[in-house]
């Protein structure tokens, strides 16, 4: 049943939205089509959290809208979207869907257009099903959302199970709201990720690592990355990675995860996400160079580096396919740490490097400084280097 919220039930702000996704609804209402900010940035903005990016839900299909905004183009085969460009900065813009929600086929293309009513119905939780329309400044809720956005409950729009399996990766989205958001889960919900975590298996590799990378950069990995251990995806998705988190006897990992994440709130300091997925890897690459040191075998860089892409390659194997580039600049960071950190009988020589990203080498050193202060005076004339170089 349709709920309309005027802005006496809500607290949203006009003049807390991003004046271009204002602009494309604007523009995109005079043209004769319905549109509405939808989805996440309704969702952050009733819970009082400053939207990350704005997508926009629209009538008019991605052709009408590219000849509505000159700085548009189309994106997707899957799912097509229009992609309106302000700068640096894109606002999304797609067109109601339709879908049936009932079945648990898998969702292989979604590009069969409706109404916001079904549009909103085959979304994945209610508290994203909500539209927003700024020219009366009303909250549309087709789906209950606006009290579990109140109530800060997550709730799956449907039967957990079905949509699980037409879509497993709303079970990360689960995983990943409950981890940035701190929400009560649904124990339907909870019971269906326990029941359906194999079918994430089913999901598009890069859709999948796209999502690992965002929670990596979102100042939210920790709890994301324990909490994907917990739900036992993370045995599906990395095995390797859950291995370690569930013998180690110190999870280094997690402690790095928790020291990036608050590097992430408190200051302007942004680690690339080669630096943060090092994080993943490192510890358990550091030791299996020392198990192989123990057993006698002589090292250089050139075999350190071989053993790093052996890791890698098993790290993220036989789900998650890493980019080439991103992969050999990954192997980099883990080989460098052997290069500027002290080594038995091999001191450490200060002279940059001619290679690519090195400063990512010296900036994965910061962060492991945060967790062991002793490699601080390492860091430090690494640092002074880099800025003279």
């Amino acid at each position: 049943m349709k709920q309309v919220y005027t802005k006496e039930n809500h607290n949203i702000p006009i003049e807390g939205v991003d004046r271009d996704a204002l602009y494309v609804i604007r523009k995109l209402q005079q043209a004769g089509h319905t549109a509405y900010l939808v989805g996440g940035s309704v969702r952050d903005l009733l819970m009082g959290v400053t939207p990350k990016d704005y997508d926009v839900s629209t009538s008019a299909r991605p052709e009408e809208i590219r000849g509505i905004f000159k700085n548009c183009y189309i994106i997707g085969r899957r799912f097509r979207l229009a992609h309106v460009r302000f700068d640096d900065k894109i606002i999304e813009v797609s067109t109601f869907r339709s879908g049936d929600p009932q079945t648990e086929d898998l969702i292989l293309r979604d590009n069969e257009f409706g109404n916001p009513e079904e549009d909103a119905l085959r979304r994945d939780f209610t508290i994203n099903g909500l539209y927003f329309d700024p020219s009366n400044e009303t909250v549309i809720d087709y789906v209950e959302g606006f009290e579990d956005a109140k109530k800060r409950f997550l709730r799956v729009i449907g039967t957990p199970h079905v949509r699980f399996k037409q879509d497993p990766v709303r079970m990360i989205r689960l995983v990943k709201f409950q981890a940035r958001f701190n929400l009560d889960v649904c124990p339907q919900a909870h019971l269906a990720l326990l029941d359906c975590r194999a079918e994430i298996l089913k999901s598009a590799p890069a859709r999948v690592l796209e999502e690992l990378l965002r929670m990596l950069e979102s100042g939210f990995a920790n709890p994301f990355f324990k909490q994907l251990s917990d739900a036992g995806l993370l045995q599906h998705l990395i095995p390797t990675l859950s291995a370690y988190c569930e013998l180690a006897e110190k999870n280094i990992v997690f402690d790095l995860l928790d020291i990036a994440d608050k590097v992430h709130k408190k200051s302007s300091t942004r680690f690339d996400r080669t630096v943060l997925l090092a994080t993943l890897v490192f510890p358990i690459f550091e030791r299996h160079i020392q198990i192989l040191q123990k057993e006698g075998t002589s090292f250089h860089l050139g075999r350190i580096e071989n053993e790093a892409y052996f890791i890698i390659e098993e790290f993220f194997s036989p789900f998650l396919e890493i980019p080439k580039r991103i992969v050999g600049t990954l192997a980099m960071v883990l080989t460098s740490q052997f290069r500027i950190r002290p080594q038995p009988s091999k001191p450490v020589r200060i002279k940059i490097p001619r290679i690519p990203d090195f400063n990512l080498a010296v900036d994965f050193l910061y962060l492991e400084s945060l967790y062991n202060p002793l490699l601080k005076s390492i860091h430090e004339p690494w640092k002074k280097a880099l800025k003279k170089y």
